[in-house]
């Protein structure tokens, strides 16, 4: 089976650096599974869990809080301001994140207000969305 290399990196370090087989991520304009020979692309991604599928067939789970894809002949680079292993995932902060994003949103005073509120609650339902991704596995 043939392999690229694939980087996460977040604003504060590089999580994950492997070959693998396949990358699965959702992009601005829909889902992307990217595998060794892909074209070259760079594109946004949107917040939620991206799948990384290792040469043995092992899976694992991130949650990326949106950013960039590019993707080289040789190399897959994904950039995001937040980026964490599903495993790490605190779900009990997590929901709790999304219910006090609800109480904002529906008490919104202004525009800002519930466009800010509405920006957390959907980072805090990507990342119960990865929980659950990464049960399935």
């Amino acid at each position: 089976m043939s392999t690229i290399l694939c980087s996460i990196v977040s604003a504060e370090k590089e999580i994950f650096s492997e070959d693998v087989a396949m990358v699965v991520a959702t992009g601005t304009m829909g889902e992307l599974g990217i595998t060794p020979g892909h074209t070259q692309l760079l594109t946004g991604i949107k917040p939620g869990p991206v799948k990384v599928v290792k040469e043995n067939g092992e899976e694992e789970v991130f949650f990326l809080s949106g950013g960039f894809i590019e993707v080289q002949p040789d190399t897959i680079t994904l950039l995001s301001d937040v980026a964490i292993r599903a495993e790490d995932i605190d779900e009990e902060q997590a929901e709790k994140a999304r219910e006090q994003a609800e109480k904002i949103r529906d008490n919104a005073d202004s525009d800002l207000d519930f466009s800010r509120a509405r920006a957390e609650l959907a980072e805090a339902a990507a990342r119960l969305q990865t929980l659950r991704k990464m049960r399935k596995k």
